[in-house]
Formats: C-alpha cells, structure tokens, sequence
C-alpha cells in the first residue's frame, strides 16, 4: 500500500478462532488500546474505524499478523501422539483462516490493511512470546492484557516504527 506507513491509526490483529487480538495505536500520540473480538465483532469494528477516519480525516491501516506466509511452522515435539500433533495442525489452520478471512472481508470493505509475517519470538514469556510487564515497559500500557492482545499490540507498535527499548535482566 503506498503510503500506508505513514498512516496516523494503525489496527493490528492477530488472528484466532475463538477471539482476535485487537489493538488501536493512534501513531503520534502513543496511545494504545488494546482488546479481543470475536469475528463478527472484529469486523464491525474495522467498519466503525473506517467511519471515524473518513470523518476526522483521519489515515488507518490494519495489519493483520499472516503466519501462513511462513514457510514452515512446526509447532509439535517428537513425543507428541499423532493424535496431538494431528489437533495443533487443525487448530493453526483455523487461525490462519480467521487470518485470511479477515484480509478478504478488509479487501471487500475496501480497508486498508496489510499482511504481516509473525514477528519473531524474543521475549521472556512462554514460548518466547511477550509478557505484560515486556509491553508496558515501552508502550506504557496498564491494564489486563491476554497473549492475543498482546501480539497485536507488538504488531501495531512494530509497524509503526516506534522505539522497543528492554531492559536486560
């Protein structure tokens, strides 16, 4: 998208079956909230945004979090019944469906958005994956935060190009 990466709103969703991870960062301010939606709830909210923004005059883009661009994303160990590993790849198809879904309904609504690879994992959490303490330590955030709003805070945040200052343990 030209341009994109200089637009003053930025949605970034990470994608899951049950609840996506959804963040609203208003660029120059900082601000960031941080929430989860079903899908039907997601979209209404992409529409909700879209409307503001023509509005106010306002530029959004979304940045939906595209795992299924990743060449490969083994998430199974050797000792894991076929049974296990048969349920993980069912489940991550799911998301990444959710995924694609939401990128062809913001292609429909004609939303801007983008798809982003996974970042990678370098955090202190399970998983390597970010902890509450790790995203308040360079957005500010305060409040409750579940792992999916989490990811989609880190993709907004990233996207933007905004600073991720950790300090080592």
């Amino acid at each position: 998208m030209q341009g994109a990466k200089r637009a003053e709103w930025i949605i970034g969703i990470d994608p899951d079956v049950t609840k996506n991870g959804v963040a609203f960062l208003e660029r120059t301010t900082r601000k960031l909230e941080v929430t989860t939606l079903n899908f039907a709830d997601t979209l209404d909210y992409l529409c909700f945004v879209k409307r503001k923004s023509e509005t106010t005059l306002q530029s959004f883009i979304v940045v939906i979090e595209a795992g299924w661009l990743n060449t490969g994303n083994w998430h199974y160990r050797y000792s894991d019944s076929k049974a296990k590993v048969a349920e993980l790849g069912r489940a991550t198809g799911r998301n990444h469906q959710t995924g694609i879904l939401l990128a062809e309904m913001c292609e429909h609504l004609q939303i801007p958005f983008t798809l982003q690879k996974p970042l990678r994992k370098i955090w202190h959490g399970a998983n390597r994956k970010i902890t509450a303490e790790e995203l308040r330590a360079f957005t500010g955030l305060t409040g409750r935060t579940n792992q999916e709003g989490r990811d989609a805070a880190l993709l907004a945040w990233e996207y933007a190009g905004l600073p991720i200052k950790i300090k080592k343990k």
